[in-house]
């Protein structure tokens, strides 16, 4: 990319380019690059005439400009009433610019790489010790110059098999002379290649392999001439958890793991070598006894492990610190009982239940396995679980308590799952915002925005309907250093309706919809969800728009109503009204009347209503049957009349008029 750009910033123009890269060496082949720049025209404007003269005599100004452009004033013309200057520069040959250029990428480079290596006595560095340079244009070699090293025409091919130096005549040999020096240069073939060759082999043990895409663009990365191979593990190592096994070969080894059609983990392994051995025997040999101490290790923590009674593990929490200011792990699985307890007897889980889950969840810390694999952790503990006295609900729950893990990720699959999760991220949220530490613009060093989305995610896509402002306020009432309760839960709300206004972003969700439901103040994502699939489908009818356009109109005048202290009527007088105005009230009776739960006020709803998609989009088709009345009530009245009596009647109308359409969503919000 910065030769690229350096090709672009200098206008020489090329056709295409193509990267190469392997373990030794890192190459840009350019295309039909032009061999000079083209000519440029340089234009500058100078002072205003009526500044560069004064009485027909230049002034300061005029001559300054003129001897910034190297010429006498008298070369100078004008242009726009300014005083003006052009002159050509001729292009520059493209050998001349290639050092810069290089140079330039050189920088970028460094940029990007966090830790760069120093060789030698020199005090320059690259990411790797730099062995040799090689730089043609066409069939010239060009006299580039960095690291100690002057640019030649050759490079070298694979370090066993083809150790000799290799002369180029021009780039166009570059790619066909390595692949016959036993080098695949080009990354995405040499991936694709592997790919290929991992499936072959795998289909002859009769299995698939897992090929993760960072697994093989890391294997990709450390080979010149891939040859997959395939080898054998002990039978006994399979009486470990599979994904002990995985994490022990993709982690430590690099190799991939193969599966049978049911997903069954089997006793085979496929590794990537980096050299076509006469004997693949050997190499297979060597690899089967690297990975075995590692299983035989592995096998031990195991076994270890499950002889220890759950004590053990709950007791060393205690010596382990969360957080300073909020106290060890045994602390937090405390305050995530208690969380997991409450959400439990909300969704009619069994509590204790979940209490125990809570309590084991992070008991898997302190094992041996996870010490060694940190990735495991969770997963072990599902495994832990049952020899510590839980059942197949609670080592599930365990199991699956960190999700999601990542963007995208999926869910705790079960209800237990979800509660788990949910009360391990709100404690963290909680705790981390009491003591002040919430993340910044470019730091969330304890991952709180993806436990944030997490939490979303769970809510909604678990279709959980639970109020968040009540689990936070729950999450914070149990954290040993908070100051300020009520502020600490306005901010994490806020901080999850940042989240959750990014979620529906990223789905495709029109950001007025979202602010005209974030506008009610509700604070259950899962409703939140319902009345933003309801808005979706009411912007669809015709009278949408217009019905947005007159809320926005009553928005206002109640708004400079307030700002002139005007009074309201405390209740409509229908003695006070006109038609227009009694048409417009006896519509909003009507929907009263049709939909109580959601139009009338909060203190005369069913509570025991419960909320739908369906529900709030009949509801907002309901108001869409507003739009007549209302235009015709501001066509026919004046709401601010002379009469204080009248002028407070309608702005009691306008009131009710301006909460109904802000039941489901603020109509004002959309456009109109």
């Amino acid at each position: 990319a910065g030769v690229q750009d350096g090709l672009h910033k200098r206008g020489l123009a090329f056709q295409d380019h193509s990267t190469f890269a392997t373990p030794r060496r890192i190459a840009v082949l350019i295309r039909q690059l032009a061999a000079r720049q083209a000519d440029q025209v340089i234009e500058r404007l100078g002072p205003a005439l009526a500044v560069a003269y004064r009485d027909g005599t230049p002034t300061a100004a005029a001559l300054g400009f003129a001897k910034s452009c190297g010429v006498e004033l008298a070369a100078l013309g004008e242009k726009d009433g300014k005083l003006y200057f052009a002159s050509t520069q001729a292009g520059q040959a493209t050998q001349a610019l290639i050092q810069e250029i290089f140079e330039e990428a050189l920088a970028r480079m460094d940029e990007l790489v966090p830790k760069r290596m120093r060789w030698g006595t020199a005090d320059e560095t690259f990411v790797r010790p730099v062995q040799w340079l090689l730089c043609l244009y066409g069939s010239k070699t060009l006299p580039l110059t960095r690291f100690g090293l002057k640019a030649g025409n050759k490079t070298y091919g694979h370090r066993f098999h083809a150790p000799k130096a290799i002369a180029l005549k021009s780039p166009a040999e570059y790619e066909k002379k390595l692949k016959a020096a036993k080098v695949i240069a080009d990354f995405a073939q040499r991936r694709s290649l592997i790919q290929q060759q991992i499936d072959a082999a795998a289909k002859a043990l009769r299995g698939h392999a897992r090929a993760s895409d960072s697994l093989l663009d890391e294997v990709t990365a450390l080979v010149e001439w891939p040859v997959v191979l395939s080898g054998k593990m002990d039978q006994r190592f399979m009486a470990l958890p599979p994904e002990v096994i995985v994490a022990t070969i993709e982690v430590n080894q690099r190799y991939f793991p193969v599966f049978d059609g049911k997903g069954r983990l089997l006793a085979h392994f496929i590794t990537v070598s980096n050299i076509q051995s006469r004997d693949k025997t050997q190499v297979v040999v060597g690899n089967e006894r690297v990975v075995r101490p590692r299983l035989s290790d592995a096998l031990f923590f195991w076994e270890q492990d499950r002889k220890k009674p759950v004590t053990d593990f709950l007791d060393a929490l205690d010596k382990v610190t969360f957080q300073q200011k909020l106290g060890t792990v045994a602390d937090k699985s405390k305050r995530i009982a208690a969380i997991s307890s409450k959400i439990a007897s909300v969704l009619q889980v069994e509590p204790a239940q979940a209490e125990q889950a809570a309590r084991l969840c992070k008991a898997d810390l302190v094992t041996r396995m996870v010490y060694e694999f940190p990735e495991l952790q969770g997963v072990m503990g599902g495994y832990y679980s049952e020899s510590w006295g839980g059942n197949e609900q609670v080592a599930a729950a365990v199991r699956e308590h960190y999700q999601p893990t990542h963007s995208g990720g999926p869910i705790p699959g079960s209800p237990l799952g979800c509660i788990i999760a949910l009360a391990d991220k709100l404690d963290s949220l909680a705790g981390i915002f009491a003591i002040g530490q919430k993340p910044s613009s470019s730091k969330d060093p304890y991952a709180l925005r993806r436990a944030a989305l997490g939490v979303l995610r769970i809510l909604l896509e678990g279709e959980l309907d639970l109020d968040l402002r009540e689990l936070l306020a729950i999450a914070v009432a149990l954290q040993p250093a908070v100051k300020d309760a009520g502020k600490t839960v306005d901010e994490l709300l806020q901080f999850h309706w940042d989240r959750l206004r990014g979620y529906y972003i990223e789905a495709g969700v029109a950001i007025e919809v979202f602010e005209s439901v974030a506008a009610t103040g509700i604070s259950r994502p899962r409703d939140v969800e319902q009345r933003i699939r309801a808005v979706e489908g009411f912007r669809k009818l015709a009278e949408a728009e217009k019905l947005a356009a007159a809320h926005k109109r009553v928005r206002n005048i109640l708004r400079q109503a307030r700002e002139r202290k005007e009074p309201v009527a405390a209740q409509l007088d229908r003695q006070l009204a006109e038609a227009s105005e009694l048409a417009l009230l006896d519509a909003m009776r009507a929907l009263q009347e049709a939909q109580p739960e959601i139009f009338l006020a909060p203190g005369q709803q069913d509570d025991q209503a419960t909320s739908s998609a369906k529900r709030y989009l009949d509801a907002l088709k309901g108001l869409a049957s507003l739009q007549a009345p209302v235009d015709a009530f501001f066509t026919a009245v004046m709401v601010m009349a002379e009469d204080p009596a009248v002028r407070a009647n309608r702005l009691a109308l306008l009131t009710e008029l301006d909460r109904i359409c802000r039941s489901v969503a603020d109509i004002s919000c959309l456009p109109g």
